[in-house]
Formats: structure tokens, sequence, C-alpha cells
């Protein structure tokens, strides 16, 4: 599976709320000098101030504010934030102030501390309440999962404590992560960027600047609300352009703008809330956007498509998902909006279509970032886009390229120009070529005004579809739909493979995404339809993704006998064969996937067909290898693992290889599930182009098993071999390029037609991670191949990923 699966759902603009921006990050353990909690993915501290009431100083109060960049509130029962002294003394205690609450998706909680003598400001109304007296410029300050008092007083005594979720140190503080926030003084708090990225490096996460308190509400202390402005309701000298700039990055970040004009575009009220304004009267640079997002925090927007608003508030640059590369949102903060008249005229939609989409997706910055790069809208698509961010757009009469998901949002294609599959979607066939008319859909009215449409591969979406453009880290640029077109079904229907002939062994794999006991009777059964109708009972069936008897119970079972047996079951109720099975449990937490699954891969074969070599001595941990010569070669454990020792499976499946009998001839097969896309840069990252980290260990592994598989070969050059599996990796990559490097294996799937290649839909392209290779004894005119396309492309799924099959003819 692709990083999905790492880094997999946060900050959903629609039915979900701001979830981790530093997901990435928090898989790195390194060593570091100061404490060093595990970086956050619930709530973190976001600010701190201690100058409240001290000389100079405008609030009256200090003041700690935690922020959540998760996807679900943050329940602070039983929680407290704590404050310790920056040198503390043998006598220093750590003082706590108890919470109660949540913080809400996205949002913001203000705690309240200890005033000083001055300020002339209060704090917005706190959502709790403290009498801490902070040092204005030295401390530290922690979130603690209970009530009792900490007693650590160092930085690596507070790092093993494990109920410390997170803590900042600034100033000179002894106790902090890494090295201490810089610049706290009577006039400036220390603040988390507005991603709330959590490095565990306190001097790199925070930087000074002014207070800037927030509540739950969103309310701030600089009139961070709804409620009408005290300055003049005339347009101040900034336009929405202005703003956003011609990068991506804008030239008022971080700066207050006030009376900004604007006509309300859309406005969401859940998730991640907030509304677009959009100027109607643009200036003539295309590479400035005339929209923007105002960002209400915790507070539903009370405006209305159709307002004429002045907006006061402060620009920020927003990135959903910071570690893993994601572009930013310009977005107003904090906001105080003035309505001049209501139902207005929304200005006119931006039409995307090929005539105005560049088939040049985004700009070489040779692996840096493209954010200092002037927008180059009619150049590259990502620019378009960019320069478009928080304007109308509007699709029409566009085909669906990705189905209608779980979360509610489906991908279409703007661009007639990009190629398509044989059966409507668009096909992914290199780094070079992603296809740059994809784009995302989501509905903006809540699903009980505006139901969203089920759609599969190959639909159109007939009609317009128009609303602000946004971007989320899960497909980049998206059309936060007003109105969604009609749904014009295609009649796509799920492919069944021919079956095998008498003298064909037909082998096939299937990665059948995380299945245990617990997934219930109709999982169960679909799959086994897929197994039986679809691909024809194959002789041999290769699983990827089988999970122990508890799934991801955590418990160290790794036995995943019940899970296998069930779906042997199910396949027979369904009309297939009594399958028999091989495989080997991993050691417990080892192998990668679902903590605590324990997936693996898995033989079934068909007793009455093929015959397995049984040959003692595979565990998980003991090298299979080659012994004989020519006809006589074979394994010396069956089934195998290969090298699992090596470093290149750590946190990975390690290839299961098998000695099957058919027909009086030995077949190898080996099942293979490489290590995920998880932690690689999107395409339509900030860098480009993308760093694809993740690249690095599979193609360690192809080097592993091209090597297995040579040795084979040279003990038989004629050995029948099979490698299939989910390798998580495209045609075109290093790990395939490896894997059939000196011809020791054809990977199948570059036989078919382009059109053809894809067993995967991910972000609207159609691509290749499944894969079935041979060796030269299994030459093209004794394999018959097919990728059965029963799940990638429709709604309703039993998995992820499509089966593949090849029919043989040893």
């Amino acid at each position: 599976m692709p990083s999905p699966t790492s880094a997999r759902r946060s900050r959903r603009t629609l039915l979900r709320a701001a979830a981790t921006a530093a997901v990435a990050t928090s898989l790195l353990t390194v060593p570091l000098p100061g404490a060093s909690a595990a970086p956050s993915t619930g709530a973190v501290i976001s600010e701190v101030y201690g100058g409240g009431g001290n000389s100079g100083a405008t609030l009256k109060n200090d003041f700690i504010e935690l922020g959540n960049p998760s996807g679900a509130a943050f329940g602070l029962a039983g929680y407290s934030v704590q404050y310790l002294p920056g040198s503390p003394s043998a006598n220093s205690q750590w003082g706590v102030t108890p919470l109660t609450g949540s913080v809400a998706p996205g949002g913001r909680y203000l705690v309240a501390e200890g005033p000083g003598a001055g300020g002339t400001v209060d704090l917005p109304t706190a959502d709790a309440a403290g009498t801490l007296a902070l040092s204005g410029t030295s401390g530290t300050v922690a979130l603690v999962n209970g009530t009792a008092a900490l007693t650590c007083k160092t930085a690596a005594d507070c790092a093993a404590d494990p109920r410390i979720v997170d803590l900042v140190g600034f100033g000179t503080a002894v106790v902090r992560e890494t090295a201490p926030a810089t610049g706290a003084s009577n006039t400036a708090s220390v603040a988390r960027a507005a991603s709330l990225a959590d490095t565990d490096d306190n001097s790199k996460d925070f930087t000074a600047g002014d207070p800037t308190p927030t509540n739950s509400k969103g309310e701030t202390a600089g009139g961070g609300s709804t409620t009408p402005p005290t300055t003049p309701p005339t347009p101040g000298a900034l336009r929405v352009h202005d703003i956003q700039g011609t990068t991506r990055v804008s030239p008022k970040n971080g700066q207050s703008v006030t009376n900004v004009p604007g006509v309300v575009t859309g406005v969401r009220g859940y998730g991640t809330k907030g509304f677009w304004i959009q100027d109607p009267n643009p200036d003539n640079d295309p590479a400035t956007s005339e929209g923007v997002f105002v960002y209400t925090g915790s507070a539903a927007p009370t405006v209305k498509v159709g307002d004429s608003v002045l907006v006061s508030g402060k620009v920020s640059e927003y990135y959903p998902n910071s570690a893993g590369g994601s572009q930013s949102i310009t977005e107003l903060t904090g906001p105080t909006t003035t309505v001049l008249s209501s139902g207005n005229p929304v200005p006119a939609p931006v039409v995307l279509n090929a005539s105005n989409i560049p088939a040049a997706y985004a700009p070489d910055a040779a692996g840096g970032s493209v954010e200092g790069l002037t927008l180059a809208p009619s150049t590259y698509a990502l620019d378009l886009y960019e320069s478009l961010e928080g304007m109308n757009v509007q699709v029409a009469d566009v085909p669906v390229v990705q189905a209608t998901d779980k979360y509610n949002e489906l991908w279409v294609d703007a661009s007639s120009a990009d190629p398509r599959t044989a059966r409507g979607g668009v096909v992914y066939l290199g780094y070079d070529k992603p296809n740059s008319g994809r784009i995302m859909i989501q509905s903006l009215p809540p699903l009980t005004q505006q139901p969203f449409p089920v759609a599969n591969v190959g639909d159109r979406l007939t009609g317009a579809t128009t609303g602000p453009l946004d971007y989320n880290q899960f497909g980049g640029y998206t059309i936060a739909a007003n109105t969604l077109g009609t749904v014009k079904d295609n009649g796509l229907k799920p492919e069944v493979a021919e079956k095998a002939k008498k003298k064909e062994l037909s082998i096939a794999t299937y990665n059948v995404e995380n299945l245990d006991p617990s997934d219930g009777p109709d999982k169960f059964a679909q799959l086994a339809k897929g197994v039986v109708t679809n691909l024809a009972s194959p002789d041999i069936v290769a699983l990827e993704e089988i999970q122990d008897n508890n799934g991801a119970v955590n418990d160290g079972t790794v036995d995943a006998s019940t899970t296998v047996k069930t779906f042997v079951d199910a396949i027979k109720a369904a009309g297939g064969p009594a399958y028999d099975w091989r495989s080997i449990d991993p050691v417990d937490g080892q192998d990668g996937g679902e903590p605590g699954g324990n997936i693996r891969q898995v033989f079934l074969f068909n007793p009455a067909r093929v015959s397995f070599t049984d040959i003692p001595g595979g565990t998980s941990t003991t090298a299979v290898d080659v012994a004989g010569k020519n006809n006589k070669t074979h394994l010396t454990a069956s089934p195998g693992r290969i090298d699992p020792g090596n470093e290149a499976w750590a946190s990975s499946r390690k290839p299961l290889v098998g000695q099957f009998e058919f027909r009086g001839k030995p077949v190898f097969v080996i099942a293979n599930h490489f290590n995920s896309k998880g932690g690689d840069q999107g395409i339509d990252s900030r860098f480009q182009a993308p760093t694809r980290s993740s690249e690095v260990q599979r193609q360690k592994q192809a080097a592993v098993e091209q090597a297995f598989v040579a040795k084979l070969l040279k003990a038989d050059p004629k050995a029948r071999i099979v490698s299939l599996g989910d390798f998580n990796d495209y045609q075109f990559s290093p790990a395939l390029q490896t894997l059939t490097k000196d011809g020791g294996l054809r990977d199948l799937v570059n036989e078919l037609p382009a059109a053809e290649r894809y067993s995967y839909v991910y972000q609207g392209n159609s691509q290749v991670l499944d894969h079935i290779l041979v060796s030269p004894a299994l030459k093209p005119k004794k394999t018959h191949y097919d990728v059965v396309h029963i799940n990638s492309e429709f709604a309703a799924q039993a998995s992820d990923h499509d089966p593949q099959v090849v029919r043989i003819k040893p």
C-alpha cells in the first residue's frame, strides 16, 4: 500500500478535522540531549507566555495555549499543565493547573495563569485557569497525563517520565526538548508554527513573537471573533491578491491585515471551520489568487455565501503535513469580520479543462522547495492550482478517475490530454507523467443537505461542479464543492479471469488488506467470491496482509491459523476448492504493518491440482538456500524465507518461498510484500522533484531477492520461478529494475498494453503496485497474464488492491 498508510489521515477538511502535521517526524527516534517525549500526535503545547502584567506588557496575564493537530478531539479530563523554573533548585517544585474539557480537532485551548501588576488587555475567555507565575524569559511547561506534580528536574529524568505528553523549555531552561526556545520576554511569547509541527526540538519548533492567545472559540485578545470591529467599515489598503502574492508563501505572512474586502464564496461549519472570500475586482496578474480562506478555529462561521465582507486578521501559512512536504494554505486567522451586505453574486468560477491546465506538472527545483519561485500558471499545473487557491473554480462533464471512498470524496480528471486506462481512469506511466488534470472533489455543504454521489471509475460527473479550490494532504488541490454534478453511470463491471486449462498451472496474488477474524463474515465472503468467481479458483494463491488470529490486538499473538482457516472455509462455501496452505509465522512486531497485526504472506494451493513439496527447516529467522543442480535443484526449506536477517527487511515482510510440483515438474513461487511508501513526499509536494525516501529500502530488498533468484538460476538455468505479490512500487521504479536486471525475471505487467497497466488507484492515478514476474523458462508463449480489476476502481471494495493471475505451462 502507498503511504497511506503511514500518515494516513490528518486534517481532513470535510468529514474530519485537523490531524497530525508531523507524522513522518513521529516515526524517528533520535538520541537527544534534551527531554524527549515522543513527538506528539494529539494535543501539543502551541504557545507559552510568561510576561503577563510585567513591565512593558500589554496582556495582564501569563498563559499557556494548547493545540490539536489530530483528526479527533483530545480529551483533557485528568490532564494538567505544569510549570518548573528554568534553573530549578533542590527545593523547586512543579506547579500544577488541572484541565477539563477537550481540544477540538484543529482547535486551540487557552489556560490563563497568574496576573502581573501591569498590562491593559485581558485574555479572551479562558478554557481553564490557574495561578502559576511563569517567568517571562526562562522556564519549562509540560502537558501531563495526570494531575500529580512531576518530580523530574533534569531533561533526562523528564524524558523518562511517560506521563509527559509534550514539553517546552524556553530561555535558558535546563529541562527542554533538545534545545530551549529562544526570544521569550515581557512582550514576546514563544509559539509553534500554524502547522503545530513537533520535532522534539524546542528551538526549532518555537519562535518568538507577539502573544496571540486563542481560546477554544477561536477568540483572541486582539478581537479574534466575528463581532463587529472597532475599525471603520471601509476597505483597508490591502486586497486578497496582495496577500496571496506571486509565490506560494504570502509576502504578508505573519502580519496583521485590516479590512480586506471580498465576497464569501464558501462556508464550512464543521471540521476545519472557516469561510472563503474572493475579491470580485481582480488584478491583471494571473499568478496572484483573488481568494483566501478565513480560519475561524473552533467557532462556526456566521457569514453566508454572497455576503460582502471586510476581514481583519493575521496572515498565516498553514501546512497540512509540513513534515511530509505538503504545500501551504494561505489563511487569515483570528479574524474579525464585518458584513457590509448580503445576497451578492459570487465571482464567476474559473473553468478548469484541457485548454488551461498545462501538461507539465511542476517546476523542477532539483529536490528543493519551489516556494520561492514565481508562479508560472500557464506552464505548470501545480502553479496554476496555486494561483487559484481559494478561488471559485469549476469542472464540467468530467470523468471519474477514482471511486467514491469512505470519506465521501472522489477524483476527476479535468484534462482530456491525460492518458486513459481501458476502463476510464487515467494511467500513471512514469515519474515524469503524473497526469496534471487530476482533482479531488469534496462536498462543502453537510451531507444532510447535499448527499455525496457514489461513483466508480469510468462514470462521468455531468453538469457543473463548482466551489472554492482548497488543498489537503491527501490529494493536494481539491474543489470544496458548493454544487455537485450528477453521476452518469458507465456500467463498470468486475472482471472475470479465464479458467486454467488442464495442463496449465494458474498462480495468483491477492493483497487482502489486513484480514483477520474480526473483519466479519461479509469481508471474508467478498474476498472468497473474488478468488472463486473472478480469479476462477487458481491452483496457487499468494496472499498478502494476512493478520494473526486477533488482528490489531497487540498481545504477542503471531499464529494466523484461524484467519487462514476462516478464509479457506469461506472460499469453499463460495464453491471453490478445499485449499491447503503453508506459511511461516513472523517474529512478533518485526514485519511492519498495523501494530499487533503481524501481517504475513500465505500460500493457498489446491491439492487436487498441485502439490506442495514440504522441506523442513524453514523458520521466521532461518534463511532458505538452494541445493542441487539442474533438474535436481531444490530449496533447503519449503516454505522458507529469503535472508530474513538482512537489514533490508527491517520492519518489513520477508519473502516467502515455496517449492511446488505440477505434473511432475518443480515450480518455485516467491510471495512478496515489500515495504510501504510511507514517508515519501507526494506528487504535489512543495519539494520538486519529490523525494521518494522509501525507495531506498525497496531497492535493497529487490537486490537481496534478485541475488537469491540468480543463485537458483545458476543451479538450474531452466528453473521455473514465479515471483509475485505487492511490491509497493511501479514497473519503472528502481526496485523493479533491480529485480529484472540481467534477464533473471520478466515483469509481466510490461507485456500488457499501457492502458491496462494498473492494480491500484491512488490520488486519481491508476498505477501498478502488484506484480507477477517469471523466469526465462516461462516464455511468453507459455504465460497468460491478467490483472483482474475487481476492487480498485469501485466504491464498494473487498480490498484496495486488484488481484492478478498468470496461467503457465511448465
